[in-house]
């Protein structure tokens, strides 16, 4: 999946025909490396993977069965394409109850709120099964009257149609975070993987770096160093305690092997607070 909030914006060339020319040359040079770029491929990798982390240094590893013991609820978002082959999309949560899942808005939505899937398009994996959503089930973190996507409220909620046959992670705890910049040890649980890594799903101990201040729906963003790719949506942040925290969102830059710069070059999740454990609470079913 290409990060929607990634942009990218080039200069102009001079005017007159052989400006027009020097032009043409430029874009017949530029347009496949940018094509390459966005797709997480490089020109001669001949559709296989760009293995470039987006920090010098990369931790990741592949997940394994006592990784999904100990982080509960890690699923995977499968959608189809026009033709009607399904291709995986991002990392989705059960969470709080067997048919609650949790991902981000994006996969549904694109940033001024258009519709970009059908939730009957997708489906929700766990534990290598297969789960289907209800149609009209999809709850947006966004407010009724909202005209754009921002990064707190990428998130949305799905039921499932029948109750998954595993244990869902439990209800996230608001957590109890200054705002402000931080050293906070966590790691990233990425169940649908990243383009920019060979395995299908990894995982990587990482920092938090910087809490900016609560949006309108009282949630925070943090700004944090673990390395992304295209696909890792949606990827559960944990404390050392095993308590999910926060889901990833985006990373200001992708595939680019820079150091963490908390203004320009981060990855960006958003806290599980707010309105968003709020929903959940009340979507939860009662205890029998």
């Amino acid at each position: 999946m290409l990060n929607h909030w990634a942009f990218h914006r080039q200069r102009g060339h001079g005017g007159g025909e052989m400006g027009r020319v020097q032009a043409w040359h430029w874009w017949t040079r530029t347009l496949p490396l940018l094509a390459a770029a966005l797709l997480g491929l490089s020109s001669a990798s001949q559709g296989e993977p760009r293995l470039a982390a987006l920090y010098p240094k990369d931790g990741r590893r592949d997940l394994t069965g006592a990784d999904l013991d100990r982080y509960k609820g890690a699923g995977v978002l499968w959608c189809r394409r026009p033709d009607g082959v399904p291709r995986r999309a991002a990392a989705a949560w059960l969470i709080a109850d067997p048919t609650i899942v949790v991902l981000n808005a994006h996969n549904f939505r694109s940033r001024r709120l258009e519709t970009t899937r059908q939730v009957s398009d997708c489906y929700f994996q766990i534990a290598g099964r297969n789960y289907e959503f209800v149609p009209d089930s999809l709850h947006l973190g966004t407010a009724p009257d909202a005209t754009a996507l921002h990064i707190t409220d990428d998130w949305a909620i799905l039921r499932l149609a029948t109750p998954a046959d595993v244990p869902p992670q439990p209800l996230p705890q608001p957590p109890d975070l200054p705002t402000g910049d931080v050293s906070l040890s966590v790691t990233m649980v990425s169940p649908a993987g990243h383009e920019n890594y060979r395995g299908e799903s990894s995982l990587e101990h990482c920092t938090v770096r910087r809490i900016d201040p609560p949006g309108e729906d009282g949630i925070r963003r943090i700004r944090h160093d673990c390395n992304d790719g295209y696909g890792g949506s949606g990827s559960g942040l944990f404390d050392e305690g095993g308590r999910l925290l926060a889901m990833q969102s985006a990373s200001s830059v992708m595939n680019a092997k820079h150091a963490f710069d908390p203004e320009f070059h981060y990855g960006s999740a958003l806290l599980f607070e707010g309105q968003l454990t709020a929903a959940l609470a009340t979507m939860r079913r009662p205890a029998r």
